[in-house]
């Protein structure tokens, strides 16, 4: 099934709360109103070959792209809803929690999205599990020695250029 990125509730009545929910905090997921049922019922994975982080400098913002360092596709920690809207349209939506950045982001970001390892997968698409002392210890910072990240062009800042330039080295 496809998502859309931005979670909307299944309680919501605009649909618009989705634009203010594309991440979810590690440490209050299970809390949230808008997020604990998901947590408890709703997990996703959302896989990626990398992902793009700014760093600040004198001249504006520098677009990296962050990525495992052996080149291999992960899995991004998520949660996601069936919002069906008062006409009675279905829309899958969903969002990417995010935690403490690790070594390598934390100059760049406090925050970083999570990364499931392989071998936890399966624990966190169980839809059995509830426990929260079983789920929310996954939701750490990535290894940032299995990680780098690299300048790569600006043109990532525009929808127009989607292209695989975008995630090469620059500089």
């Amino acid at each position: 099934m496809r998502s859309r990125w931005g979670f909307i509730p299944h309680w919501a009545r605009d649909p618009s709360i989705g634009h203010k929910m594309i991440n979810a905090r590690a440490e209050t997921v299970a809390e949230k109103p808008a997020f604990r049922d998901a947590f408890r019922n709703h997990r996703c994975l959302i896989p990626s070959d990398g992902f793009f982080e700014w760093r600040k400098e004198k001249g504006g913002k520098v677009p990296l792209f962050v990525h495992l360092k052996n080149g291999h596709p992960f899995s991004f920690a998520g949660l996601y809803s069936m919002w069906i809207s008062p006409e009675g349209e279905r829309i899958s939506t969903c969002t990417i929690i995010t935690t403490a950045a690790n070594k390598l982001l934390e100059s760049i970001h406090d925050r970083m999205p999570v990364i499931i390892p392989k071998k936890h997968r399966e624990i966190w698409l169980d839809p059995a599990l509830h426990d929260r002392n079983t789920l929310e210890p996954l939701l750490k910072p990535f290894s940032s020695g299995e990680m780098e990240a690299y300048d790569v062009t600006s043109r990532v800042n525009s929808p127009r250029f989607n292209s695989p330039e975008n995630i090469r080295p620059v500089g």
